[in-house]
């Protein structure tokens, strides 16, 4: 039911979901999920039949078998995110051949689940969800249903140099104790400690090459030891934008007789482990290409409310439908919505699933049971369902045979069933109406009064902030949605004054290098059509790469003076350079007619080789 652009954006995304801390599998499923769990290898299958007798985080034992199942424990993956097994087996448990032993971080009881089924309307809601733009719940928040853990590893290495060899320590140059106290005695920071951008990890100092110092000082400084003037920190820090709590450290050295690539002499890496909670500006996405970012989390009393006063989880915008030509996820939050009422799973499979008329009756007998009101009871799958004998008693009360209508193989019976009760409830005697009429009646209504029936699978919704209802029925439904890994917080950047490139002078690029926003050939002339003549002479020079002038503005700045007027851009003179360098005579010419010196006048400690030179040849 999707178009081919929108299920090939689907099956791309779903690659770049991001293993949550609570697995869900999907409550719409098509089937292929159990398959994709087995193939994937992170699934802990059971070998032969047996019974548990011991479970641990770490590994499960089976009788009449001498190895023990081990555990995957929080391995980093190289997206950052991580791969954790857990056991789904209790102690004496009974299990076969091919049984789910362990589950890991994508799946559930051996089935693939990459996101979270969650409760949608499909309606606007203040503008917020404009452009594809996602409205959340605080519950989904608070609940950590999209909450995932992510590991970073740094590493050190400590070198032999040309002054010496590189130590990792404690004894650091000119660092307070404030910034010492997690780490051991040997430099590296503890299991457990919280860390922040800019703290240091692992400790490291190397020598310097320092002058000559005088017999006095080197007196002075066997006496005393300073170390301090002979090193200088060299120590792993967090970088910036990066936090977390530290799980894991391994040191490597020659002492351990570890492998080690020639020069160094000891490795130490560290792992920092952050939990990340759903946030404002994260990318989310449907298995049908339906994806966004999230604009806005509410409180949970300003979300829409259903008629049972449950509050929805999501709103997606409408718009974001026709247009795209991804009807799967009208028919999946349909299918969604029925499974949610009725405690049971579907299974869908593709070019193979639900049609209209199933959907259509399974959202009747969804209608059906809320208004029989019958009192839930516990069910095979894992929520809760309705108890379907009173349900059962309750149409024949009102006329009709339940069994016929809960049977799946007599489509249009829960329809038909649904719509008479329907048309009843509103004050219309279809008793004596045959099907052809009756649908002539549910259409009239529909036209003519905006009356929804049940079969559409739309609900009344109330603002939650107001409690008064909305202009229109409502679809909603559940939905399955994924978290996928282009996060906000790995994106946010910003830059005061940073690195810089050598040659041209000019700012580095992109969050790595710390660098600055680039302002293209197209922002300049937009600017130019503005005739905004300050601000692109500012990004032109001191923004950018006037050397002595953005060094005088930041001390303008800092001592509350005025900017004063900018100078050459450094890309200017290393153009003109270029020039000169295929023989064109360029010169730089102010209004006087005076030449500008480019470059700084620098004696030159190179004679220029071949002048004023007496060459003689050997025939001479």
């Amino acid at each position: 039911h999707n178009d081919a652009n929108r299920a090939l954006m689907g099956s791309n995304m779903q690659r770049q979901a991001v293993p949550l801390l609570r697995p869900e599998a999907p409550l719409v499923a098509t089937g292929m999920e159990r398959e994709v769990a087995r193939y994937s290898g992170q699934v802990v299958f059971a070998e032969e039949d047996g019974k548990v007798e011991s479970v641990t985080g770490s590994e499960i034992k089976l009788s009449g078998r001498k190895e023990p199942y081990h555990l995957t424990k929080f391995t980093r993956t190289n997206q950052g995110t991580c791969i954790n097994q857990r056991p789904v087996v209790e102690k004496g448990q009974k299990v076969s051949a091919g049984d789910v032993l362990a589950d890991s971080s994508a799946t559930e009881k051996g089935e693939l689940a990459l996101g979270q089924n969650v409760l949608c309307a499909f309606m606007s809601w203040e503008g917020y969800n404009f452009e594809d733009a996602i409205i959340l719940s605080e519950a989904l928040v608070r609940d950590d249903k999209f909450t995932s853990v992510h590991l970073e590893k740094f590493e050190i290495e400590a070198r032999d140099t040309k002054l010496g060899p590189e130590e990792i320590t404690r004894d650091i140059p000119n660092v307070g104790e404030e910034s010492l106290r997690d780490l051991d005695e040997t430099g590296i920071i503890r299991i457990g400690a919280e860390v922040r951008p800019g703290d240091i990890l692992v400790g490291k100092i190397t020598p310097k090459g320092e002058t000559e110092l005088t017999a006095e000082e080197r007196l002075l400084r066997a006496i005393f030891g300073d170390k301090a003037h002979e090193v200088k920190d060299n120590s792993l820090r967090i970088p910036h934008g990066e936090w977390g709590k530290v799980i894991d450290v391994r040191e490597f050295s020659h002492t351990n007789h570890d492998e080690l690539p020639a020069g160094v002499n000891q490795l130490v890496q560290v792992w920092v482990a952050q939990r990340r909670k759903i946030s404002v500006g994260d990318k989310m996405a449907g298995r049908h290409g339906n994806k966004g970012v999230v604009s806005r989390i509410l409180p949970v009393s300003d979300m829409p409310v259903l008629p049972d006063g449950r509050p929805v989880d999501v709103v997606l915008n409408p718009i974001g439908v026709p247009s795209r030509m991804n009807i799967g996820q009208v028919l999946e939050t349909h299918l969604g919505w029925a499974a949610g009422n009725l405690g049971f799973k579907v299974l869908s499979p593709i070019f193979d699933g639900a049609n209209d008329m199933a959907v259509q009756d399974a959202l009747a007998r969804s209608w059906i049971v809320g208004r029989s009101r019958s009192t839930p009871q516990d069910v095979a799958s894992d929520g809760h369902g309705p108890n379907l004998e009173e349900v059962k008693a309750w149409l024949a009360g009102q006329g009709f045979d339940g069994e016929e209508v809960f049977r799946e193989d007599r489509q249009g019976a829960a329809r038909l069933a649904c719509l008479r009760i329907w048309l009843k409830d509103i004050g219309v005697d279809a008793s004596n109406l045959g099907e052809p009429q009756v649908e002539e009646t549910v259409e009239q209504l529909r036209r003519e009064k905006h009356l929804s029936p049940p079969i559409f699978g739309k609900t009344m919704l109330r603002d939650g902030r107001t409690g008064e209802a909305f202009d229109q029925p409502v679809t909603v439904g559940n939905i399955y949605i994924m978290k996928l890994i282009h996060l906000a917080e790995d994106k946010i950047h910003a830059r005061s004054t940073g690195p810089y490139s050598l040659i041209t002078q000019q700012p580095l690029g992109g969050k790595a290098q710390f660098g600055g926003q680039r302002f293209g050939e197209m922002e300049v002339w937009a600017r130019e059509a503005y005739g905004a003549a300050h601000i692109l002479q500012e990004l032109l020079t001191v923004k950018s790469d006037d050397v002595m002038g953005r060094a005088k503005t930041y001390e303008a700045i800092v001592k509350g003076d005025d900017i004063i007027q900018p100078g050459v851009p450094e890309s200017f003179k290393v153009l003109v350079k270029e020039l000169q360098s295929l023989c064109l005579a360029v010169e730089v010419l102010n209004e006087e007619e005076e030449r500008v010196p480019l470059m700084e006048e620098t004696e030159e400690y190179a004679p220029k080789l071949g002048l004023e030179h007496e060459f003689t040849t050997g025939a001479e």
